[in-house]
């Protein structure tokens, strides 16, 4: 006969020990993240004066943010390139279900060698494509020219400096998503493929049948992750379009407008305005997508 095994008990000093290991933690956050949030929030309901001071204006921050154009047209930008990014994930789950083929040789080295944008400093990458972009010696263009296609400047022509965009922000991110897929992938067990095998399940219909239901998990923590951290693209603006480009108007982001608005002009309470409207736009975004996760996600 079995005993019923009694709620173990805890004593206050064991649950002081347990709060004690993880307030290094919970200061740092508290300092460094959930502070600065608090302080961007009450900043946005202030003007700040050419000194320093501050001034109590309430929602006019906010009701200037609304009848913006440039805030707008800003937040158009960063969706376009958010959306671009986006296709890295599904571009990201093919290439990782190619490098988890059986018999490929040097699979490790291939995930390196995708893998290395991601470890590289986002101002090398920028100053790096601004050279490829070049459009007097640029290696894109010299390229094209080779096969008679005339090439353009494609981050001061308003047209294409979206585009450039996109391209650079998928080659850096693809990377890290092919190696977090491949990781989930070897997690999906062989008899899986092996019964849709018998059934007369070829290699297409295993992928669509099979793997992308199973590795759903995995692509949805990367479309989370890959919207939050494009949507925040600053670095890539500052470095690889620049300032006195005449094509900035069609490049610049969000963020941009928050360190134009916050250090370049000195208008503080304004900028925090603009990081609570991302903080929020960026809470919504999440909150949609776990929302549509019953749908969309297969947990085995």
């Amino acid at each position: 006969m079995s005993r019923t095994r009694r709620p173990r008990r805890y004593r206050p000093g064991h649950i002081l020990w347990g709060y004690l290991m993880i307030a290094p933690l919970g200061i740092g956050l508290g300092i460094f993240y959930l502070w600065p949030v608090v302080q961007s929030i009450i900043f946005s309901f202030t003007e700040w004066g050419a000194f320093g001071g501050q001034t109590w204006v309430g929602w006019d921050n906010f009701l200037r943010l609304a009848g913006d154009a440039e805030f707008y047209s800003t937040l158009r930008n960063s969706a376009l390139y958010t959306l671009g990014v986006v296709v890295s994930v599904p571009m990201s789950m093919v290439i990782a279900a190619m490098l988890n083929r059986r018999g490929l040789r040097g699979r490790s080295v291939y995930q390196v060698l995708y893998f290395v944008p991601m470890v590289t400093m986002p101002v090398a990458i920028a100053i790096m494509w601004r050279w490829i972009y070049n459009g007097d010696f640029g290696v894109l263009n010299a390229a094209l020219g080779a096969v008679g296609i005339p090439g353009t400047n494609w981050i001061s022509n308003g047209d294409t400096v979206m585009i450039a965009m996109v391209v650079v922000g998928i080659w850096s991110v693809i990377g890290y998503n092919v190696v977090i897929l491949s990781a989930g992938l070897r997690g999906i067990p062989p008899e899986i493929y092996e019964a849709a095998s018998i059934d007369g399940a070829g290699g297409v219909r295993q992928f669509f049948s099979v793997t992308v239901p199973l590795v759903s998990p995995t692509t949805f923590f990367l479309t989370v992750i890959t919207i939050m951290r494009s949507i925040q693209i600053f670095d890539l603006v500052f470095i690889m379009i620049g300032r006195m480009n005449p094509a900035l108007p069609e490049a610049k982001t969000i963020v941009y407008l928050f360190f134009e608005k916050t250090f370049q002009l000195n208008d503080k309470g304004y900028g925090a305005a603009i990081a609570v409207v991302l903080l929020i736009l960026i809470m919504l975004l999440t909150l949609v997508q776990f929302a549509m996760q019953k749908k969309v996600v297969h947990y085995a």
